[in-house]
């Protein structure tokens, strides 16, 4: 083992001992000569580069304690964003400055100089570009909000801020480098002529999106309405377009141009939601005969007792449902057929005078009529002591009706049938009661009320219950329908309605 290492050393170690001797008197001595006498331009330098790296710590430190007390001051929470961005990226650019300035009094010779300080300060423009375009876009992410800059004006700018600085760094930096930045200033301009012919087309939908975005007129959410007919709430803004979501539940697409170019209704920001939404039914009746007849007072009484809600709602809103257009205070079947068939025109007056409106229910109504009759015959039945006058009157409430002339009991059948209409809030269902059929708007305000026994009508039930807007209700419910036709009646609710959504 001894003789081994013996012989590698001869081999290996000697030589290898020989070179470092040898290379140390031919570069090492010489190297240390010129460090003796040199040094100083080695020192200086990495010296300048540490004092300006330490200077860079404490301006640093500084201006955070200074923007830290501004903020308590000025409460501006922008400080925070700028600290942020500038934090981590500040120590590099007083590195940068560190080593131009240190690679300025060093003695490298003037060409490796002059490269080194235009990429330190190429990269200086590119990091301060950089994060200008990030605190900007941060500050305009808090403030155009506040202003009510919808989502794409918000995105334009942002856009257009970044492409800018990116644009300036990039000359900045060409011209750092002495290329000339002509030819790029002209590679812009026909790169913008060219987007320009290319959207040429979709030009006015841009600038109208932007003019919408900027001013704010139409936001997402809002209820508009086009003089063209096209409705409903708006749930997407870009440059090109605007989606309507319609009350019928499918989407209308309308080109922004359009919308500057046409007579826009904006009624506003969505209301509140219903708990459960509104559906509107349509009805229409069949005339069903019963075969009951009167030919007399008393007859006509027994068969009112007995008869089903269906023949007393017949003869008490024909009229009105035939006669929708008309406005004095609806008849009743039975006031008319007193007065012209029996020839009573002072019991028909009174039964002409009971005010439907008034009862909750049909069965209400009838103990009403019922009793006016009764009443009449009670009062007339005895004729002792009568006056001419008297004994004639009693003579008309026992009167017969001439033959074919009897009162002949009708019963009304209703088929309910429901439309597409579906509303949520007052809003949408004020545009839809502009819509439905009077036979819509007759069965949720006259049959609901009577034959379904409800009390009030539909639409006072559902916004008092599921809106609980309680003082539109109660106006509704107070509304007198029979003193309306049926479009003055729309109109009025439309009217209520509105003035509430106002």
């Amino acid at each position: 083992m001894i003789e081994w290492l013996a012989e590698t050393w001869r081999n290996i170690g000697v030589p290898a001992l020989e070179w470092l001797v040898e290379t140390w008197f031919k570069f090492g001595l010489p190297a240390l000569e010129w460090l003796a006498g040199n040094w100083l331009k080695i020192a200086v330098p990495v010296l300048v580069f540490i004092a300006t790296y330490v200077i860079g710590l404490w301006l640093r430190r500084i201006l955070s304690n200074a923007f830290d007390r501004w903020q308590l001051r000025t409460k501006w929470e922008g400080s925070r964003l700028v600290i942020a961005a500038v934090r981590r990226p500040f120590l590099s650019w007083f590195l940068l400055l560190g080593i131009s300035i240190a690679v300025q009094i060093s003695a490298l010779p003037a060409e490796a100089k002059m490269i080194t300080v235009k990429a330190a300060g190429s990269l200086f423009v590119l990091s301060l570009g950089w994060t200008v375009i990030v605190l900007s876009e941060r500050l305009l992410r808090i403030y155009l909000p506040r202003i009510k800059a919808s989502r794409p004006t918000i995105a334009l700018v942002i856009s257009a801020v970044r492409i800018t600085f990116i644009i300036i760094g990039a000359l900045i930096v060409l011209d750092i480098w002495g290329i000339p930045t002509t030819p790029l200033l002209l590679l812009i301009v026909v790169v913008v002529l060219g987007a320009a012919l290319v959207l040429r087309n979709a030009a006015p939908d841009l600038f109208a999106g932007f003019q919408i975005g900027a001013t704010q007129q139409i936001k997402e959410g809002d209820y508009i309405k086009l003089e063209t007919g096209e409705e409903g709430y708006v749930v997407e803004m870009n440059w090109n377009n605007t989606r309507i979501k319609t009350l019928g539940e499918s989407f209308t697409v309308v080109p922004n141009s359009r919308l500057l170019q046409r007579t826009v209704i904006n009624y506003g920001r969505p209301l509140k939601k219903a708990k459960e939404p509104f559906h509107f039914y349509s009805r229409t009746h069949i005339t069903e005969l019963t075969g009951l007849k009167a030919r007399n007072l008393q007859e006509l009484v027994d068969t009112l007792k007995k008869v089903p809600d269906a023949v007393v709602y017949y003869h008490t809103h024909r009229f009105l449902e035939q006669h929708h257009y008309l406005t004095p205070e609806p008849s009743n079947d039975f006031a008319v057929w007193i007065s012209d068939a029996l020839g009573d025109e002072i019991l028909g007056e009174r039964l002409a005078s009971v005010d439907t409106f008034q009862f909750p229910d049909l069965g209400a109504l009838r103990s009403r009529l019922v009793g006016i009759i009764e009443e009449y015959l009670t009062a007339h039945r005895d004729t002792k002591g009568a006056t001419p006058a008297e004994t004639l009157y009693f003579m008309k409430s026992v009167r017969e009706a001439m033959a074919g002339e009897e009162f002949y009991f009708m019963k009304s059948v209703s088929v309910i049938l429901p439309t597409t209409y579906v509303v949520s809030d007052l809003r949408e269902f004020v545009e839809t009661l502009r819509r439905i059929s009077l036979g819509s708007l007759y069965f949720h305000i006259f049959e609901s009320r009577l034959r379904l026994g409800k009390g009030l009508n539909d639409f006072s039930v559902w916004i008092r219950d599921t809106l609980e807007e309680t003082g539109l209700a109660e106006e509704i419910g107070r509304l007198d329908p029979y003193t309306y036709t049926l479009e003055g009646l729309r109109l009025a609710l439309i009217q209520l309605i509105e003035k509430r959504i106002k």
